[in-house]
């Protein structure tokens, strides 16, 4: 089993400088885990790392997806483990840095996605979604899986057509397929590392000003070229916070100051929901930021953290 080790946490936690400076320091290169961070051209609201930040760092899966593609945590489990097992095979440390759980818990599980995407056969479901509607679509799921028919509500849309589609690709109803993938040992042992604020409100406040700098760095510009080249607002890429809120004012004539504000209530929802799935990991090691970002402190309580977990940390 491989080793790796995963640097998490809410936006605007610092992960991006303190994977890079242990990267550094244990012969490491950085997998992102970051959803948004994966397409070319959204720079600015994603955070995305510039050339100076990763400070000679190699980095694996930033800006590689056209802005056009719907990628997806599937395709991101496929792409991302090869980058792993290639870090591994050179005997180097891979480092999954980013915020995005589920993308970092179905990489290192390494999800059996038997399921994949179909485009055609999603594409018939969700016609034939919109045409029987939810509460039919239900009732037919329920003739081969009713607990999973039972969890769902006629709305939901997504989830509906993916179990049709675990079930057309695979012969398996998916209640059935996620029994199965849970009993699979990971494919790669994780020791983790959290970054937080002791007070909430501290990273809420880091979350605001970030936006305001994204803003005065060219945010509405970076949006704005994305709509000129065409990238559709409904697609994935143009999903991503801060990139939505500016798309629907910059089409309307909207308050871009208004849209900011929302960006940062956004944000700040989004983080909440972020610490929510990461507090599930027990097993991490939490560093708590107070006021601001210690680097120096915290680098010192994960190098140690690492040298009891076996790693060979150099002294810089």
């Amino acid at each position: 089993m491989g080793r790796v080790i995963v640097i998490a946490g809410p936006t605007a936690s610092g992960k991006t400088a303190m994977g890079v400076a242990l990267a550094g320091l244990v012969g490491g290169e950085v997998v992102s885990a970051d959803s948004m961070q994966i397409y070319r051209y959204l720079d600015i609201g994603t955070a995305k790392p510039t050339e100076a930040e990763q400070n000679g760092v190699v980095h694996h899966m930033i800006g590689c997806v056209s802005p056009f593609s719907d990628y997806s945590v599937s395709r991101y489990v496929q792409d991302a483990s090869r980058c792993v097992d290639d870090i591994l095979a050179r005997g180097r440390v891979p480092l999954i840095v980013g915020g995005t759980g589920l993308y970092i818990d179905a990489l290192l599980a390494g999800t059996d996605f038997a399921e994949q995407a179909d485009p055609a056969l999603r594409r018939e479901l969700q016609m034939q979604y919109a045409r029987l509607g939810g509460q039919a679509m239900l009732a037919q799921l329920a003739e081969f899986d009713p607990e999973a028919a039972a969890k769902l509500s006629p709305n939901d849309a997504h989830r509906i057509v993916r179990a049709f589609e675990i079930y057309r690709a695979t012969g398996v109803p998916k209640t059935q397929h996620d029994r199965q993938t849970r009993s699979v040992p990971p494919r790669y042992e994780a020791d983790r590392i959290h970054l937080s604020f002791r007070d909430r409100a501290d990273l809420y406040r880091r979350i605001d000003l970030r936006v305001d700098a994204m803003m005065t760095r060219g945010l509405a510009d970076e949006v704005r070229r994305l709509l000129d080249m065409g990238v559709p607002r409904d697609g994935t890429a143009m999903q991503a916070i801060g990139y939505k809120e500016l798309a629907a004012a910059l089409e309307t004539g909207g308050d871009l100051t208004a849209a900011a504000e929302q960006i940062k209530r956004s944000s700040r929802q989004y983080a909440k929901r972020q610490l929510s799935w990461f507090r599930r990991s027990r097993d991490a090691l939490e560093i708590l930021w107070e006021k601001t970002p210690d680097f120096a402190r915290g680098i010192q309580i994960a190098t140690d953290y690492l040298h009891t977990r076996g790693y060979n940390v150099s002294v810089k």
